[in-house]
């Protein structure tokens, strides 16, 4: 026989009583007693009998003092619906907040002990009154606990990209990686995964880990397999490899890539492209690389020495130069090259002045030979052309068959400036054609043509080197399948791919969507097919998002801090997936500050 359920109603509080919820189950609490009464005791007879028989003296009291008494008992309560587990959990939602920023910030633990939080209460005190600083005493914001508090957003990251890595709906995911030296001079080693979430592709901080000894192909390799058993990841479901060019990862016999073939033999292996096009573009003609080299030494002449960058400063300053300052060439960073011959060549002027005081027979020629500043300016201008091609191969989200676009229009553009070389025509490059135009005295224009164009030709042989047109072949049915003949496609897939090439609905998606989501959206009625393109689109390109991410690492590992486990706060600070601080928050005790 099942009982009548009763409510709690708000008359009850004139005899004394308020309610609290106990396994499921309304109940009447006394806020003088505390006791709690049976469910079946919330009567109005049996309330006023407890008032009367247990506190007579309380009988003739008004509401105001049971409420009064109301505020007092939920404040001591420990139930969910207490105020003190209410304040409990802001005070801890509070603390993983500060933490999260702190590691945003890259800064250092204990600055919310020393900095934040006394700034905080003076800011609460001199805006809004003393008494509410009482009201921050419950957070907790020491060094150990922003580290606990951090370390459980990561480990709650981790875990989000791990689940949804099994959920994808395509089963595939891709990995780019590559390894760094710290200020310990200890080997980290970054991996970055890429995968489908909601029909779009996501990319995400995967682990940081040191290297304890050697960094060969065998040791990257054991490292990445440990984590993919710890988490239950499948080798077989990498689809995308994407490495730097050194020989512990590219190598065609023990490199990582062929020992990741050997787990999973469809995997795409991919040179970042980035590190392709830097190694394409080195080679130079011996007549250009001997005036680099002297623009690099006058360069080092100023910089080297502090006396001589503030004189130099001072001389752009007095002529109203629209630059102060040289800029140093640096071989591992890509843009420096360029911009360093570009800021010596806007101020070769107040150079020339500032090193005639200097050596003036060593760089005379560098300022007065004409012809030696037609060479620098085509160094100039193909630098910057280098540059630019440089900066649109970086980026999050971009795919091999993007970036082999721009490739493939950048050898069409070589194909056409040798041609326009021949015909005596320098538009494509501004900044030489506005020199020669402007020059004073006769220029042996034929032998600069000359070294241009030899130089325009090794450059094509080069890029054609390092990317081959064959890789490009592969791509027509994932760029448009309505435009591919069923030639084209693997057989197993080639009655799929005729039923979507006719399907009406996918040609409307094709028409309203991305590239990655077409397929994606595709795969569920077309997954043969999908797949194909999918392992086309999901391998990274380039090791962009690891060499973004060595500047953070750097940031946050430093000589102050060198015995940071940087793993936590760099996946805090980088990754694009949001901790679920509420989550993390209830299923802490609360321990409040001392």
């Amino acid at each position: 026989m099942s009982l009548r359920k009763r409510k709690y109603s708000d008359d009850f509080l004139k005899w004394g009583f308020t309610n609290i919820v106990i396994a499921g189950m309304e109940r009447p609490q006394c806020v003088v007693c505390l006791e709690v009464l049976a469910h079946e005791s919330m009567k109005p007879a049996k309330l006023q009998r407890h008032l009367q028989t247990k506190h007579p003296d309380l009988k003739d009291k008004n509401m105001d003092f049971f409420k009064a008494k109301v505020v007092g008992v939920k404040s001591r309560r420990l139930d969910s619906s207490g105020l003190f587990q209410n304040k409990n959990l802001a005070a801890i939602e509070a603390s993983y907040t500060v933490a999260l920023r702190i590691a945003h910030a890259k800064k250092p633990q204990t600055i919310a002990e020393n900095l934040i939080f006394p700034c905080t209460k003076d800011i609460v005190r001199l805006m809004i009154g003393p008494e509410a600083v009482n009201k921050l005493s419950p957070l907790s914001v020491s060094n150990n606990t922003i580290k606990r508090r951090i370390t459980d957003m990561s480990e709650d990251i981790l875990c989000q990209i791990v689940q949804e890595l099994k959920e994808t709906p395509t089963g595939l995911f891709s990995i780019q990686l590559d390894e760094t030296t710290d200020v310990t001079n200890f080997s980290q080693l970054l991996v970055f995964v890429r995968y489908y979430k909601n029909e779009k592709i996501k990319e995400d901080f995967l682990f940081c880990k040191p290297l304890q000894t050697s960094t060969t192909a065998v040791d990257i390799f054991n490292l990445i397999d440990d984590f993919f058993k710890e988490h239950s990841i499948e080798w077989e479901k990498l689809c995308g490899v994407c490495t730097d060019g050194a020989p512990a990862m590219l190598g065609c016999k023990s490199g990582f890539q062929s020992l990741v073939k050997k787990v999973s033999p469809e995997v795409i292996g991919t040179h970042c492209m980035i590190h392709r096009q830097v190694l394409a573009t080195k080679t130079l003609p011996e007549p250009f690389k001997e005036v680099l080299n002297r623009v690099i030494k006058a360069v080092n002449v100023v910089k080297s020495r502090p006396l001589a960058t503030r004189l130099f400063k001072i001389l752009c300053e007095d002529m109203g130069s629209s630059y102060e300052a040289l800029l140093f060439h640096t071989e591992i960073r890509w843009l420096s090259k360029g911009k360093a011959l570009k800021r010596f060549f806007d101020l070769r002027g107040e150079l020339q002045i500032f090193l005639a005081s200097q050596n003036p027979s060593e760089y005379e020629s560098l300022f007065t030979n004409e012809f030696t500043l037609c060479k620098l300016a085509y160094l100039v201008d193909i630098f910057e052309i280098f540059n630019s091609i440089n900066t649109g191969l970086q980026g999050k989200e971009s795919t091999i068959i993007s970036l082999s676009e721009k490739i493939s229009s950048f050898k069409m553009k070589l194909e056409l400036w040798i041609t326009k070389i021949n015909q005596k025509k320098l538009y494509m490059f501004p900044t030489l054609a506005q020199f020669v135009e402007e020059a004073a005295n006769e220029i042996n224009i034929d032998d600069l043509y000359g070294l241009i164009q030899e130089h325009l030709e090794n450059l094509t042989v080069q890029i054609r080197s390092y990317f081959p047109d064959e890789c490009c072949k592969s791509f027509s049915l994932t760029i448009n399948p309505f435009n591919a003949r069923v030639s084209e496609v693997p057989e197993a897939a080639e009655e799929e791919f005729i039923d979507l090439k006719n399907n009406f609905e996918a040609k409307s998606w094709f028409g309203e969507l991305q590239l990655q989501e077409f397929w994606a959206k595709s795969f569920q009625k077309f997954p043969v097919i999908s797949e194909i393109a999918i392992r086309n689109l999901l391998p990274f390109p380039t090791t962009y998002l690891c060499e973004a991410a060595f500047s953070q690492l750097l940031i946050l590992k430093n000589k102050y801090r060198n015995q940071l486990n940087v793993e936590d706060d760099l996946r805090c600070a980088i990754s694009t997936t949001e901790p679920r601080i509420e989550l993390l928050a209830k299923k802490l005790q609360y321990q409040p500050s001392h």
